[in-house]
């Protein structure tokens, strides 16, 4: 995988004017990331999430069409695929023209697609391939059974992390757990690794007093794991958001346990920041980081250069919303 050095932090301070601005370049450009998704035209999750996370998380997102959801904020009500050739040829074009870092998979509609995504996989080996694997339960059960089947047998032999809900990857990698206890993220690890997936990604565990777990995982250790509150408010593109950070951080080199806990990270402040455009579910506001509040405006206008400074408290209520803060590179790549 490839360790681009990130833009300097400093590149602003090179200025002297905005005319500046269109001559100044970058030393590194960002890390390309292919992403194969569905569009999803109320924003909530797809390609949208996918973007906007990889954007946020300093990659720059090759997105393949792989169809199109009929969905708004509350649900899936439809789903419209493309045939394989349009999703190779748009796939193949971009690859030989960019070099990726990381490869992610979100929703490709139908075992054709899967297909042609693993056919690309294999001719990009070296690549890390993030699987997610969203609930399919609005779909009808006889496609969800093949295309289940479909990513089983092609796709997952070539992921290196899948991601997923608790209760989605434990129907389906353990249909038939027989123990009266929910299966652990490690038996769902042991179940994927029989498979070919040599890391999992378990999340929303059921604690007790309404927390949640997440938890990376092989079949012999949980290797990070972190808790959090569950938010009261119902969420869509949750896991999109969060598989597509991951998949950003790691294309940027850092190591895996540091890219699951900043990817952790950034999706529970999107959610905590999450905003309702419509009558459904809430959004992710994957963009939190770039947005500041009204008063920090109102703050600047002062023009009293005699008035007291606010004590802490007060500085801390006018300061605006902080940058989406990523640690340093990691030397470890998976």
């Amino acid at each position: 995988m490839a360790n681009p050095t990130p833009p300097s932090s400093n590149t602003c301070d090179k200025l002297t004017g905005p005319g500046d601005m269109l001559s100044v370049e970058a030393e590194e450009p960002p890390t390309c990331v292919m992403t194969f998704n569905a569009s999803d035209p109320s924003g909530a999750g797809g390609l949208t999430a996918d973007i906007m996370a990889i954007a946020s998380a300093g990659g720059h997102a090759l997105a393949v069409v792989t169809g199109a959801y009929v969905r708004d904020t509350a649900g899936i009500f439809d789903h419209i695929s493309f045939d394989e050739e349009a999703v190779s040829e748009q796939a193949r074009t971009a690859l030989e023209d960019m070099s990726v870092s990381a490869i992610k998979v979100g929703f490709v509609g139908n075992p054709e697609n899967i297909s042609v995504v693993a056919e690309i996989a294999a001719d990009y080996a070296e690549v890390p391939l993030i699987a997610y694997m969203p609930s399919l339960a609005w779909w009808d059960e006889d496609k969800i059974d093949s295309y289940l089947d479909a990513f089983r047998e092609l796709l997952l032999p070539q992921t290196t992390i899948l991601v997923g809900n608790h209760s989605s990857l434990w129907r389906w990698l353990l249909p038939d757990w027989p123990g009266e206890r929910n299966p652990s993220a490690k038996d769902i690890a042991k179940a994927a690794a029989q498979l070919g997936v040599p890391y999992t990604l378990v999340t929303g565990i059921p604690l007790p007093e309404q927390f949640i777990d997440n938890a990376l995982a092989t079949p012999q250790a949980v290797l990070y794991s972190e808790k959090f509150e569950r938010f009261e408010a119902v969420f869509s593109g949750a896991g999109d958001t969060l598989s597509a950070a991951l998949t950003a951080l790691l294309a940027n080199g850092h190591d895996l346990a540091a890219a699951t806990a900043e990817a952790l990270t950034y999706l529970d402040q999107s959610l905590g920041a999450g905003f309702h455009p419509g009558m459904g579910h809430t959004v992710p506001d994957r963009m939190f980081w770039a947005q500041a509040d009204d008063s920090t405006d109102d703050a600047e206008d002062v023009e009293d250069e005699n008035a007291e400074a606010p004590d802490d408290t007060e500085l801390i209520l006018t300061l605006p919303k902080p940058f989406f803060d990523m640690p340093p590179h990691g030397t470890t790549k998976h």
